[in-house]
């Protein structure tokens, strides 16, 4: 597999975190990202841009820039009455082994070249990397 991978980092960065942050999710640091490292073709490198994230119950959107403006809202299935969302549980993923099931309600990504619209995605607010 090839894969194309580009990354952001906030423009509020300082150079050292950018360097940090660059490591950690190229793989060279370890971690999640390490074992994805035999997918990647081409690192398009990093860019910055302002980076906003808001979370707000089912509703997780993240702005980058003029390149990402991406919404997701998480599914609760058809007569779940505590309200809590349909998940995946014990997969392999870089933000965990357990998301939400959630589809996009806004799309807008356009960075390093590559356009992308996206129909559906993932959330988790608890996850922590380590190397």
């Amino acid at each position: 597999m090839s894969w194309n991978i580009g990354g952001f980092i906030d423009a509020a960065a300082s150079d050292e975190q950018a360097e940090q942050l660059g490591g950690v999710f190229s793989g060279a640091l370890g971690g999640p990202m390490a074992s994805l490292g035999p997918l990647v073709g081409e690192n398009l490198g990093v860019q910055r841009a302002p980076i906003e994230v808001h979370e707000d119950g089912l509703r997780h959107s993240i702005r980058i820039g003029d390149a990402v403006d991406f919404e997701i809202e998480d599914i609760v299935p058809f007569g779940v009455e505590t309200g809590q969302p349909a998940r995946l549980v014990g997969i392999f993923h870089p933000a965990g082994t357990e998301l939400a099931i959630a589809h996009a309600t806004r799309s807008k990504i356009n960075g390093f070249g590559i356009e992308y619209e996206g129909k559906a995605g993932f959330s988790n607010a608890n996850f922590s990397w380590s190397a």
